[in-house]
């Protein structure tokens, strides 16, 4: 899928800019092709210099390669195709492949300012740097982030699928597109993560009327500790997640953790905050296997759970052990974001390079107190912001022509 919209900046010109988004396979290069050229003839007819935003283009590098050569083979004597914000795995194709009219840059600001600069030169800016030099070629640590990234998507990919089979049925949409651009405004409009907001319209009753949710009223946030120390907006879901993960490690005074959600859809653990360094143990959770882990015990007891040596810890798994110890974390803390009704909404993990890590009283009670607020500030934000955000899906889907 392509949306454009113009960006005025560029030396002498304003900018096309052509967000793009997807899997690129075989299957649909041709199609993607097609749709590309056409955007560019309208950016040429109009005078605008195309700059293609690929963030969103998922896996498929021979396909990405094969339609951008055909797409610089038809704009000879043109004007670079400018590329912005690709994906480690695609940018590496594109500079491996060293294609002739096509530059790679990070960002948009970036590529305003290097176009800049070298129409202040009047120079040509060369669209390839050195292989050794270019900041732009992905790391391994980039294409580890990424395999991550994919990962996470697979394990979101039926929920949201799961989503616009919902919506589809409900509001009689024709295709699997408008239920996706639907649900892709609304998590944007409300700063909602597509994940979440996926998840609650598929476990949230179905409307019965043009109001979804009738007789609500507005709730007041709660009296959080956390909100009196920081100046987060108890509306915006990774602030409030990111400042939760702060607390817990200042209350410990340990180097790394990280905070996990129960997905109410799937009923699996997703990764919401990470601090420090667990690749090796969120990988292996990041596959499903959260059995035999400590946030499995803490889950199913409903307590903090302290494992101050993970070596020897009778409670873990050898995988997850392997997994820990990998990490670097030899000792942690895991205590669950218990709902009112008992539930476990969320897991906030700690950990140490050493051994030995207990918990004095004081710390686990305010590690404690931190969970409890935590939980408030996921029901209020439930029954607040995501209860919004379905009302608004609602609106739209019920009134459009």
């Amino acid at each position: 899928m392509i949306e454009s919209s113009v960006v005025e900046g560029l030396p002498a010109e304003g900018a096309l800019l052509l967000r793009m988004s997807g899997t690129l396979d075989a299957h649909g290069a041709h199609a993607w092709s097609q749709e590309l050229r056409g955007h560019l003839e309208q950016a040429d007819r109009a005078g605008l210099r195309p700059v293609l935003d690929m963030a969103h283009v998922q896996l498929g590098g021979a396909a990405v390669l094969r339609t951008l050569s055909e797409t610089t083979r038809a704009r000879a004597g043109r004007p670079d195709l400018i590329i912005v914000r690709a994906r480690p795995g695609v940018r590496e194709a594109v500079h491996l492949a060293r294609l002739d009219g096509v530059q790679l840059y990070a960002t948009l600001d970036e590529a305003v300012r290097e176009l800049a600069r070298a129409a202040a030169e009047v120079e040509e800016l060369p669209a390839w740097r050195s292989p050794m030099a270019d900041p732009l070629r992905p790391s391994y640590q980039d294409l580890h982030q990424e395999v991550r990234a994919l990962r996470a998507r697979v394990r979101t990919a039926p929920v949201i699928g799961m989503a616009q089979g919902v919506l589809m049925a409900r509001y009689a949409l024709p295709e699997t597109g408008g239920a996706f651009r639907v649900l892709r405004e609304t998590s944007q409009r409300f700063n909602v993560p597509l994940r979440v907001l996926a998840s609650a319209v598929v476990v949230a009753r179905p409307p019965d009327g043009a109001i979804w949710f009738p007789g609500r009223r507005p709730l007041p946030v709660p009296p959080l500790r956390i909100l009196a120390r920081t100046d987060r907006d108890p509306r915006y879901r990774g602030q409030m997640i990111d400042a939760v993960l702060r607390e817990a490690l200042a209350i410990t005074h340990a180097p790394a953790g990280h905070v996990l959600s129960v997905d109410p859809a799937v009923n699996a653990l997703a990764l919401e905050a990470r601090h420090g360094g667990t690749d090796p143990y969120l990988d292996h959770l990041g596959r499903g296997r959260d059995d035999g882990t400590a946030e499995a015990v803490a889950r199913t007891r409903g307590r903090r759970v302290s494992m101050p040596d993970v070596a020897t810890d009778a409670l873990l798994s050898e995988d997850s052990r392997r997994a820990l110890v990998a990490s670097g974390a030899l000792a942690l803390q895991c205590v669950p974001v218990l709902s009112s009704a008992g539930c476990c909404a969320g897991l906030i993990t700690v950990h140490w390079p050493e051994a030995g890590h207990r918990p004095t009283s004081t710390r686990a009670e305010a590690l404690g107190l931190l969970a409890a607020d935590t939980a408030a500030w996921l029901a209020w934000y439930h029954r607040t912001v995501l209860l919004d955000a379905l009302e608004h899906l609602h609106r739209r889907l019920t009134r459009r022509p």
